[in-house]
C-alpha cells in the first residue's frame, strides 16, 4: 500500500494492523510514526490495538468447524460492503 499524502487519523486506524504486521512500505510506515508522533489519540489507539491482540492471543476456544466455516463465510468481503 502507498500513501501519497500526510495521514489523517481515520487512516491510521484503517492502516494499523498492517503496521502491527510489518506490512506497510518504509514510507508509508514512516508517515505512520510520524502521525503518532504529534497525535496522542492515535498513539493510545495503536497501545490498545497491542493490549487487544495480546489479551486475545491467550484466550483459547475450539469452534466447531460447521461454525467456523460460517464464521469465515461471513467476513470474507466486508471491506468491499
Amino acid at each position: 500500500m502507498r500513501l501519497n499524502r500526510e495521514l489523517a487519523c481515520q487512516e491510521v486506524v484503517e492502516l494499523v494492523t498492517a503496521y502491527l504486521d510489518d506490512a506497510l512500505l518504509p514510507d508509508d510506515r514512516e508517515r505512520f510514526e510520524e502521525h503518532l508522533v504529534f497525535c496522542d489519540g492515535c498513539q493510545n489507539y495503536l497501545h490498545q490495538m497491542r493490549g487487544t491482540i495480546a489479551a486475545v492471543g491467550r484466550v483459547r476456544v475450539e469452534l466447531p468447524a460447521e461454525l467456523q466455516e460460517k464464521l469465515l463465510e461471513a467476513f470474507r468481503g466486508w471491506r468491499e460492503a
